[in-house]
């Protein structure tokens, strides 16, 4: 995916800041606060993850999701940081 795939969707980048401001948010917290359902979300995230944007965490049965430690992850959160000025 390219990196204009990734900001030209919305939803995706209301994850992004979501993330960005929260740090770490499941994958049911996520939903809530987009007002969408869980797998729509999901599959957002999935993508995010794909691309090693974002970072996934089992405990049980629940998603946990965060930035990465990669460039291409810290890329974002450094756009996002200035954005935010």
């Amino acid at each position: 995916m390219d990196f204009e795939d990734v900001f030209c969707s919305k939803t995706r980048m209301r994850i992004l800041k979501l993330l960005f401001k929260l740090g770490q948010l499941n994958t049911s917290d996520l939903a809530h606060k987009l007002v969408a359902n869980y797998v729509t979300t999901l599959g957002y995230l999935s993508l995010l993850k794909s691309e090693g944007i974002v970072t996934e965490r089992l405990s049980g049965k629940t998603r946990f999701f965060r930035f990465t430690k990669t460039l291409k992850a810290q890329a974002f959160m450094k756009l996002l940081e200035e954005w935010e000025k």
